[in-house]
Parts: C-alpha cells; sequence; structure tokens
C-alpha cells in the first residue's frame, strides 16, 4: 500500500511541476508570487512562526548599518517573504523541466574573484550559504555560470520514486547529491578531489552537533560542520547568497572566511560565530529573502511558539 500511495504522490508532483513549467515566462512571476500569498492563508502555523521570528529580531535587525529595508512591521516583512517564496518554487518548477534556462542567464554573478581566489588554492571549496531567495536556483546554475560541477547536500526523501524524479533534475544541471546519511564521508571525498561542496547551514541543531552563538540578536544552536570540514582539509569556506532584485536574481561571492584554528570550546564558538554572522549580514540587508518560515532559535532557551 505504501508503494502505491509514493507513486500516486510521485505522479501529483510531477503533473504539478510540469503544468506551472509550461505557463508563458511573464505568467509565472504572477502565478507565483500568488501562490505565496496563498500559502500564507493556508499554512497559519508558518506565517506566525515567520512574524513572531521577525519581531523579535526586528529591533535588532533595525539597529544594525547594513539595514535599509522600508517595511514597518513584521506582518509587512513576512508577507513579502510568501511571495518570494511562491515565486522560488514556481521558478524551481520551470528549471527541473528544461524551462529555466532564461532564468539562468538572467542570473548575475557579483564577486567571482573570490571563488576564483579560492579556487587557486587547489583544495576544493566550501560555498557557505542559507536559505535565501532561490537557493535552488543558485545551486542550479552553478555550472553555467562557474564552469565547474557542485555537489549539493541534502536530506533524502522519504518517498524514493520521488526522491530519484527530484535527484535525476537536480543532476540534469552537472549537480551531484550528497544525502545527509554518511555525508561527511562524502563531502570529504569530493573536496580532497578538489571539488566544491555547497552547504546550506542556517537551521537549527540539536546541542551535540554544534554551538551556542547570537543569531539576529538572540541566541541560536548553529552546525559545526563547515568549521570541522575547514580544519581536516584546509579548504576555504566561501560565503555565497542570492536574492531577487525586481527583475532578475543576484548571486553575490564573499571573500574566503577566516577561522581560528583554535580547539577550545570558545575556539569552536568563535569559529562557528564567524560563518553564522555573515548569514546575519546578508539577511539584515534583504530581510525578505531570507526563510523566516523554520524555528531557527529553537533549544536555545527561548520558549518555542
Amino acid at each position: 500500500m505504501k508503494r502505491v500511495v509514493w507513486l500516486l504522490q510521485t505522479a501529483v508532483f510531477y503533473c504539478f511541476t510540469w503544468l506551472v513549467a509550461l505557463m508563458p515566462e511573464r505568467m509565472s512571476e504572477r502565478v507565483g508570487t500568488g501562490l505565496g500569498l496563498l500559502m500564507r492563508r493556508v499554512l497559519g502555523k508558518r506565517r506566525r512562526i515567520a512574524e513572531d521570528n521577525i519581531a523579535r529580531t526586528l529591533v535588532y535587525m533595525r539597529s544594525q548599518p547594513g539595514w535599509n529595508c522600508t517595511i514597518p512591521d513584521a506582518e509587512g516583512i513576512a508577507r513579502e517573504t510568501f511571495r518570494n517564496i511562491g515565486r522560488a518554487l514556481v521558478e524551481v518548477c520551470r528549471l527541473y523541466h528544461g524551462h529555466g534556462v532564461a532564468l539562468i542567464n538572467r542570473t548575475e554573478l557579483r564577486g567571482k574573484e573570490h571563488y576564483d581566489a579560492a579556487r587557486s588554492k587547489g583544495k576544493g571549496m566550501i560555498l557557505l550559504t542559507a536559505h535565501c531567495g532561490n537557493w535552488e536556483l543558485m545551486a542550479l546554475s552553478h555550472a553555467q555560470l562557474l564552469g565547474s560541477t557542485m555537489s549539493v547536500v541534502a536530506r533524502r526523501q522519504n518517498n524514493p520514486y520521488l526522491n530519484a524524479m527530484v535527484e535525476k533534475m537536480r543532476m540534469s544541471y552537472d549537480n551531484r547529491v550528497i544525502y545527509k546519511d554518511n555525508a561527511l564521508k562524502n563531502m570529504l571525498s569530493v573536496l580532497r578531489q578538489q571539488g566544491t561542496v555547497g552547504l546550506l547551514v542556517d537551521q537549527a541543531v540539536f546541542p551535540e552537533e554544534g554551538c551556542l552563538i547570537s543569531f539576529l540578536g538572540r541566541p541560536a544552536w548553529a552546525s559545526k560542520a563547515p568549521v570541522l570540514l575547514a580544519r581536516k582539509t584546509g579548504i576555504p569556506v566561501v560565503p555565497a547568497f542570492i536574492h531577487y532584485t525586481g527583475d532578475h536574481y543576484l548571486i553575490d561571492l564573499y571573500p574566503e572566511l577566516v577561522f581560528s584554528g583554535d580547539k577550545s570550546e570558545e575556539g569552536w564558538r568563535a569559529d562557528v560565530q564567524t560563518y553564522s554572522s555573515a548569514i546575519e549580514r546578508f539577511i539584515i540587508q534583504h530581510p525578505t529573502s531570507w526563510y523566516w518560515v523554520h524555528r531557527r532559535w529553537k533549544r536555545a532557551g527561548e520558549p518555542a511558539t
């Protein structure tokens, strides 16, 4: 019975993405933003999480030098966030069915010199990013914009048919997939072959997997994984983020992060804070581009909502 349910789920998912991909490109953006607003209404729990997350960090963000958002309140920022999520969902459908080449061609890349500097070390590279903008577009456009294959770390879908379909679509853009089960070993293998690994590291982890740091003015658990990989291999870690500018996407690459290498507990915390602060700076500059709908601060001593 489970196999039948899985097959039906995969068929529905495929038909939905295929129908979306057939839309004219100019229509797809309107449909995407409308879908995002519908999700905001239907997914009440996620809307409340987003609005609460933003409300608790808004005073801190407004006090930072990179803040230039003109939306006055948490509800408005959350609303625009859902619009961006809906737009990205429709764009991913088009990309997965081969109709998004024009979107990649319009994507602007800034800071390539930082990528080239890291690549010149001949040690492989970690592109460190967050759930911002259309992060799938950033991964899928990597080969065309930077001329090399990237291995992305992803969670294996419970439905094996759906997992196979999504994996095939990702690999059609010259990406490779590293699943979180046995991920460390596979990431080290890619890096030792001078490959590039893309890591999304902006979600809460369990205390045994990370360090308690400050994120947008609140305590949060953050993963040790990027620091651990950098220490084991000596490879550069380059922050990379994507956001929508109003008519195209912009990918920003930043200089390689510098870690202390201090193996004390405080040293680990300081290095994890280093990369977390890079993510924080992006969010402050582009608050409607981040995925506020997850409980980023859970298990960090504050009540969950």
